[in-house]
C-alpha cells in the first residue's frame, strides 16, 4: 500500500524535481520517501483519480513494510473505486467492536460464531477479498510478521488518500484477535437511524469525541448506501431537500422489500472523491442517512458541519487526527493475540 502526493515544498511551492532530504523530511516529518519520476507519476495517477492538479509534477511514494501489497490495492481501486469507501468502513466496523483487532475478518464456522453476519455487517460489508489478497502478498514476502489488524488500518488510509484525501502515517504493531463478538457488532455499531445523541453516545463508548463522531461521518463522501437504509428518510422525513428526496425515490421503491438493495451514492456530488462536499450537502439538506442529517439539524454540531463546509483543509486534518485516534481503540500487542496467517481464520 502507498501514499500518493502532490509535490509541494515547505513554503508551498510546488516541486517538479526530486526534493532533498531536509525538503520531504519538512513534508512529513519522520517519515522516509521514494521519489516517483514524472513518467510513473502519471500512470499512478490515471488509476488513483486523486485529483493532483499538474500532471507535470512528480510524486512522494512512502515506503511501508506494506508496500510491497501497493500493486494489490492500487488494483482493486482502479477496477472498483467504490472499494474505496468498503475498506474504509470495514476498518470503522472492525474498530468499533472490541478494538481494531481484525476480528470482522474472521469468518463463521460450525464451531464459532464471527462477527460477518451481525445486523450492520450482513449483505453490507465487502472488501473481504481484496484483504484476502494484500495478507497472501504480503505473507509471501514476510510470512508472520505483518497482522491482518495492520492491513486493514493502512488499507483504510489508502482508500482515503487514493481516492483524493490526505494521507499519514499509520501506526503498526497490532495483532489479530483470535475471539469476535456478533453481539457486540450489533451493540456498539451506530445504526443509520441513529439520532444526535445517539451518535455521540456510541462514539463516547470508544473514546472518540464529539468531534471526532462528525469529522469521521464524513468518510461518507465517499460510498454508497442501500435503498433499504435511507427509504424511510427520502420519504417520510421533513428535514429534506424536496429535489434531492425525489431524485432517491426514483431508485429507490416506497415498499419495503422492492429495491432494497438499490444503491445511491452517499455524496451526490463527487461520490468517488474523497472532499468536504458531505458536509455541503447536510447544510443542503441533502443527507442521504438519517444520521447524516442529523449532524446538521438545529443541533450541538452544526458549527463544526458548517467548518468544515467552508474549510476543506481543516476537515483534512481533523480526518487524519480522528482517523489516528479510532486506530488506537483497543489494540492487541505484545503477547495478546497472534499474527494469522489466513485473515479469515485464527491459526
Amino acid at each position: 500500500m502507498i501514499c500518493f502526493y502532490l509535490v509541494d515544498g515547505p513554503d508551498g511551492q510546488q516541486m517538479k524535481q526530486e526534493p532533498s532530504v531536509a525538503e520531504t523530511e519538512s513534508l512529513r516529518p519522520g517519515s522516509m520517501f521514494t521519489w516517483i519520476p514524472q513518467r510513473k507519476a502519471q500512470r499512478l495517477r490515471k488509476v488513483t483519480a486523486s485529483g493532483l492538479a499538474n500532471p507535470n509534477l512528480g510524486a512522494l511514494v512512502t515506503p511501508v513494510p506494506l508496500t510491497l501489497a501497493a500493486s494489490v490495492y492500487v488494483s482493486a481501486i482502479s477496477k472498483e473505486k467504490r472499494m474505496g469507501a468498503s475498506i474504509l468502513r470495514l476498518f470503522f466496523h472492525d474498530c468499533f467492536v472490541n478494538g481494531c483487532d481484525g476480528s470482522i475478518l474472521l469468518d463463521d464456522t460450525s464451531s464459532f460464531t464471527g462477527e460477518k453476519n451481525a445486523g450492520p455487517n450482513r449483505n453490507s460489508v465487502r472488501g473481504f477479498n481484496v484483504i484476502d489478497d494484500i495478507k497472501t502478498a504480503v505473507e509471501k514476502v514476510c510470512p508472520g510478521v505483518v497482522s491482518c489488524a495492520d492491513i486493514l488500518a493502512t488499507a483504510a488510509r489508502d482508500s482515503v488518500n487514493i481516492l483524493g484525501g490526505p494521507c499519514w502515517n499509520v501506526k503498526l504493531g497490532r495483532r489479530d484477535s483470535t475471539t469476535a463478538s456478533q453481539a457486540a457488532a450489533n451493540n456498539s455499531i451506530p445504526p443509520p437511524t441513529s439520532s444526535l445523541s445517539n451518535l455521540i453516545s456510541k462514539f463516547k463508548a470508544v473514546g472518540l469525541s464529539t468531534k471526532d463522531m462528525v469529522t469521521l461521518s464524513g468518510a461518507h463522501t465517499i460510498g454508497q448506501a442501500r435503498c433499504t437504509n435511507f427509504r424511510t428518510r427520502i420519504y417520510n422525513e421533513t428535514n429534506i431537500d424536496s429535489s434531492f428526496a425525489k431524485t432517491r425515490q426514483g431508485s429507490c421503491p416506497r415498499t419495503s422489500g422492492s429495491g432494497d438493495n438499490n444503491l445511491a451514492p452517499l455524496d451526490l456530488q463527487t461520490p468517488t472523491y474523497f472532499d468536504n462536499d458531505y458536509f455541503k450537502n447536510l447544510i443542503e439538506k441533502k443527507g442521504l442517512l438519517h444520521s447524516d442529517q442529523q449532524l446538521f439539524n438545529g443541533g450541538s454540531t452544526d458549527s463544526i458541519v458548517k467548518k468544515y463546509s467552508n474549510n476543506p483543509s481543516s476537515f483534512n486534518s481533523h480526518f487524519i487526527t480522528s482517523m489516528i485516534n479510532m486506530g488506537d481503540i483497543s489494540p492487541l500487542t505484545g503477547s495478546s493475540g497472534q499474527i494469522r496467517k489466513n485473515c479469515r481464520k485464527v491459526n
